[in-house]
């Protein structure tokens, strides 16, 4: 456990990472691993399909040069394993796919919060959350226009919490089919979203 945690934290001449080649990884892992590493323009690849709890938690936090991510192929994940991952990356313009349907606890709490260039949001093709598994997912991303499809009919607490925070180019809110609310579900979703023209229907009765 903790075993790589901030091992170059703050190394900011740091221009290129080592290859990380473990496909089962363990709890806080990689934590914080490449913290405000601000000279990095490259991520290392991650293989890993088997997550653990905060594996990649703030891994490139505040990597402010960093312009493209690693692929991210697991599809069932673990509590807190993506939060904060791309924390500030203010260069980075594209997501890595995000194939996973089975998620967890705060699974991908702030991943992208703060990536003023990110443009395009990821597929989430899961339609069963897990409690704040997407809160301030993309909090403050200035420049995401377009919000991903949200499938989901069954959601969870703090599910959707302040998701699209601060998102002040988005124009059109995605469709939200659920009927059966659960507590803050849709808590400041689009909270400051200056921009947006249009609600989604809520078909919800209770």
């Amino acid at each position: 456990d903790s075993c790589y945690n901030n091992m170059f934290s703050g190394c900011t001449s740091l221009t290129t990472a080592p290859e990380l080649p473990a496909t089962t990884l363990a709890n806080a892992c990689y934590r914080y691993m490449l913290n405000s590493c601000t000279g990095l323009t490259q991520a290392p690849e991650l293989k890993a399909t088997k997550l653990a709890d905060y594996c990649y938690n703030g891994m490139f936090w505040n990597c402010t040069n960093l312009t493209t991510a690693p692929e991210l192929p697991a599809t069932t994940l673990a509590s807190d394993c993506y939060r904060e991952m791309f924390h500030g990356c203010t260069s980075l313009t594209t997501a890595p796919e995000l194939p996973a349907t089975t998620l967890a606890y705060w699974c991908y709490r702030d991943m992208f919060q703060g990536c003023t260039s990110l443009t395009t949001a990821p597929e989430l093709p899961a339609t069963t959350l897990a409690n704040s598994c997407y809160y301030q997912m993309f909090d403050g991303c200035t420049s995401l226009t377009q919000a991903p499809e949200l499938p989901a009919t069954t959601l969870a607490n703090y599910c959707y919490d302040s998701m699209f925070q601060g998102c002040t180019s988005l124009t059109q809110s995605p469709e939200l089919p659920a009927t059966k609310m659960e507590q803050y579900c849709y808590n400041g979703m689009f909270y400051g979203c200056t921009s947006l023209t249009q609600a989604p229907e809520l078909p919800a009765t209770t």
